[in-house]
């Protein structure tokens, strides 16, 4: 079983991110699961605007969607910004718009019997709100969203110090975070056993 981790820092590398010292709570669950991850940090590639799985030259995404098509269970990894998703995040979900219309060999969209998380990081309150526009666009596409399947790290209302900074909340993030991971593989486990089928015509 594959999974994918796209962290949608603003940060491109090498620096230090917050989202990706979380999601890395995560990925030793998945490991441990005997899940092989992939994670890509979408701010490191040329993600060309628009609902298209190729816009043509210089476009890094259909490497991404790649990666997608080969992983079971997908981590859409955001911080918070102003209360709502990166727009890092924003983009790398305009670009899966384009996995709508497409569909494998037995006429199911290409989501279909995937599974999807979502992680937020953030130094102001809006992490719900976050998880619930990701995972609510995830769903639209096709994903399926195992109950807590998500974690969060944040210190409450207002500005504050970043998860790298104060491991205050450490302990909850990362044990919700592995809560999230298992959800995910016997998830995933449970529609390769049991896939779900075309959608009605």
């Amino acid at each position: 079983m594959r999974a994918l981790v796209i962290n949608c820092t603003l940060k491109p590398s090498p620096q230090p991110s917050n989202t990706e010292a979380l999601a890395t709570i995560v990925i030793t669950a998945l490991e441990g699961h005997g899940v092989a991850v992939d994670v890509v940090r979408a701010v490191d590639l040329h993600l060309s605007p628009g609902v298209e799985t190729d816009m043509g030259e210089g476009d890094d995404w259909p490497g991404v969607h790649e990666k997608l098509l080969a992983a079971q269970i997908l981590v859409v990894a955001s911080p918070t910004w102003l209360g709502r998703p990166s727009s890092v995040a924003q983009r790398v979900l305009e670009r899966m718009d384009a996995m709508l219309s497409e569909t494998d060999d037995q006429d199911r969209p290409v989501a279909y019997n995937r599974v999807a998380g979502v992680l937020v990081t953030g130094n102001e309150d809006g992490a719900h709100h976050v998880i619930s526009e990701i995972s609510g666009a995830l769903g639209a596409i096709g994903y399926t969203i195992p109950g807590q399947a998500w974690t969060y790290w944040h210190l409450g209302p207002g500005p504050g110090p970043d998860y790298l900074d104060d491991d205050r909340g450490h302990d909850w993030s990362a044990s919700t975070g592995r809560a999230m991971a298992s959800n995910l593989v016997h998830a995933a486990r449970a529609l390769t056993e049991n896939p779900l089928p075309a959608p009605p015509s």
